[in-house]
């Protein structure tokens, strides 16, 4: 089996850079070729990758460090008052596991939600083809968290089993319930969910100081930021 210094990398030319604005972006990929098992994909998420379908991935940027790989520690995690509020709204959320697979449920709440959402970003609009390559396909580790409220699907927290944790990798919820903090609360689900199957991190992506968006990885303290190839925790 390939090991990690045996991988061939390959990078992307420049290309527009999705989260700061007149900013080009670099992408260093994993050789799609190579034998990855859940050993070597878990060491390339502690290095910093990230999955996204079937690629395996990190930025890889001249001149920019901004894109920081992040992860809860969750064995040390304690809920700020507003997460617990937000666990006491939605304590009717009724959370299933499943196989990835593509039905016309998921992808209705996946559509509307990239559509309300995300409308102004390079997923907009989406498309079967889009959700079956980029949540479906992919890897043997992955996972659909359903949420159910009343019987009816409202959201699915896509995740991947590692060794040493449990790997966010996308979620999208029903705009109908906006006000229930469905995404918060996907995480919050699933560091408890790590807690439960003895494994220690939740890895949550990439975090970029200067982007809105990505702010809210830093409610879940406390939390781990990998910095020159090493994993310290963020300062307060």
């Amino acid at each position: 089996m390939t090991s990690l210094s045996e991988l061939r990398f390959f990078k992307t030319s420049a290309h527009e850079c999705s989260y700061l604005p007149d900013r080009e972006a670099t992408t260093l990929f994993v050789d799609p070729l190579a034998e990855v098992d859940t050993r070597l994909y878990t060491e390339l998420s502690a290095a910093g990758f990230r999955r996204s379908g079937e690629h395996i991935y990190k930025p890889y940027c001249e001149g920019c460090n901004a894109c920081i790989p992040v992860r809860v520690p969750v064995h040390e995690f304690t809920l700020a008052r507003r997460q617990k509020r937000n666990l006491k709204a939605n304590q009717d959320v009724v959370v299933k596991t499943q196989t990835p697979y593509f039905n016309e449920a998921y992808y209705a709440v996946y559509e509307r939600y990239i559509a309300e959402r995300h409308s102004d970003g390079d997923m907009y609009p989406a498309t079967r083809e889009q959700f079956q390559s980029f949540l479906v396909n992919g890897r043997s580790e992955a996972i659909f968290f359903e949420m159910i409220i009343d019987r009816q699907l409202v959201g699915v927290a896509v995740v991947d089993q590692l060794h040493d944790g449990l790997s966010a990798i996308y979620t999208f919820f029903d705009p109908d319930f906006l006000n229930r903090g469905l995404g918060s609360f996907a995480v919050l689900w699933i560091i408890e969910e790590a807690k439960r199957r003895g494994l220690p991190n939740v890895y949550l992506g990439y975090w970029i100081k200067q982007c809105q968006k990505m702010s809210y990885k830093i409610d879940y303290r406390p939390l781990e930021i990998f910095i020159n190839n090493h994993w310290i925790p963020l300062a307060d």
